[in-house]
């Protein structure tokens, strides 16, 4: 089931998410998901002491968010992303070098256009490089007779009376083999 927050940057909004997080450590489930980064993102600093529930949550995605991406930030502002600061808590900040573009990193997992080519491209040079398939059924028919007198000659003979369309019988050395295609 979908939770839906509004207006995280307002004491209505933290109420919302306090009440949610009562008896939680995650918005959903039992480890750190997609939802809490989403959250996180709207939340513009840490809860105060009156919301004691929402600011432990914080603390721990904060956490958790600053060990995987330990750079220090230089801040980011983002026009229309509401009311909320621009400024956001330094553990939420994302490292960036003066060499790289920080279009690789994703938090929410959105595909790229470059991303979904690149996957169609595998996609079809997987599909030719696999082997075409001959339109044929190959079955393995393992006949035992009753007891150690039977005539596996005659046992043979019997097996390979059936006749069907379609039906070829392979040669065999201790085994019979069959091809239905």
């Amino acid at each position: 089931m979908a939770v839906t927050f509004s207006e995280l940057h307002t004491a209505d909004g933290l109420k919302a998410l306090e009440a949610h997080l009562a008896g939680k450590t995650y918005v959903s489930g039992d480890a750190i998901s997609k939802d809490d980064i989403k959250v996180f993102a709207a939340v513009p600093s840490k809860p105060g002491a009156e919301f004691p529930n929402a600011a432990r949550w914080y603390e721990t995605v904060a956490a958790a968010v600053a060990s995987r991406f330990p750079g220090k930030g230089v801040g980011v502002n983002l026009p229309g992303a509401g009311s909320a600061p621009a400024a956001a808590a330094p553990a939420a900040e994302v490292a960036k070098d003066d060499d790289d573009d920080d279009d690789d990193l994703d938090l929410f997992g959105d595909e790229t256009e470059e991303d979904k080519k690149a996957a169609d491209e595998r996609a079809a040079a997987k599909a030719s490089a696999k082997k075409k398939e001959s339109g044929k059924s190959s079955v393995l028919m393992d006949v035992k007779p009753w007891d150690d007198e039977t005539d596996m000659k005659k046992l043979e003979e019997a097996v390979r009376s059936v006749q069907m369309e379609g039906l070829t019988w392979g040669a065999c050395k201790e085994h019979l083999s069959v091809s239905l295609s």
